[in-house]
């Protein structure tokens, strides 16, 4: 016996949509990201910053910042550089007992060879890295890292951008309009709760 057209439809459909949907459509979804929780005064709930890497132009520079976040190395760290609606800079393990002579001095131990391709666009996140006069070679610092709350054309050729803040740049051009000493560290209390991969 013949099975009728529109049970033979059903049935075909019943086998063929099951493989259909082994693999998860991925429409609007990016690739991995950094997600920043950042601690401003005494708020209660943390404000949120999203980092898409740019493992295509950096891939050393960000699979070390991929490894320093896995190792919760960021977290408890402040912002130790600001600059009023221009840069935040952070990444310095000695930020974390506030503002001191050594600020922006610290680092993981080791530099990052140059990778400088990209440009300073609006929400580059780049990493810092001592002057040409004794870095000729523009190695990168091997944790700290800033953020161009507005496009920075005269740093591009100089310093290796690995990512691009795609969330939550208004929450870091606020931070930077809070008052700083003379050494241009925040006087209002700025934590990197936390760091994580998503």
């Amino acid at each position: 016996m013949k099975p009728r057209p529109l049970l033979f439809l059903l049935l075909l459909g019943a086998v063929l949509l099951p493989g259909c949907t082994t693999t998860p459509r991925r429409t609007g979804v990016g690739p991995e990201v950094a997600v920043m929780l950042v601690k401003v005064r005494k708020e209660k709930t943390p404000r949120r910053v999203v980092i898409a890497l740019r493992e295509d132009a950096a891939p050393q520079t960000v699979a070390n910042f991929k490894e320093l976040v896995n190792r919760h190395y960021y977290d408890g760290m402040r912002f130790h550089r600001s600059f009023i609606h221009r840069l935040l800079q952070a990444g310095d393990p000695k930020s974390r007992h506030g503002e001191t002579e050594r600020s922006g001095t610290g680092g993981p131990g080791y530099t990052l060879p140059a990778e400088i391709r990209l440009k300073h666009e609006k929400g580059a996140v780049a990493m810092s890295r001592l002057p040409d006069p004794i870095n000729p070679t523009r190695a990168s610092n091997g944790s700290q890292f800033y953020v161009c709350i507005e496009p920075m054309p005269e740093f591009n050729g100089q310093y290796t951008v690995f990512g691009r803040v795609t969330e939550g740049l208004d929450v870091l051009d606020e931070i930077s309009a809070f008052p700083v000493n003379s050494n241009d560290f925040p006087m209002e209390k700025v934590v990197i709760q936390s760091i994580r991969m998503e």
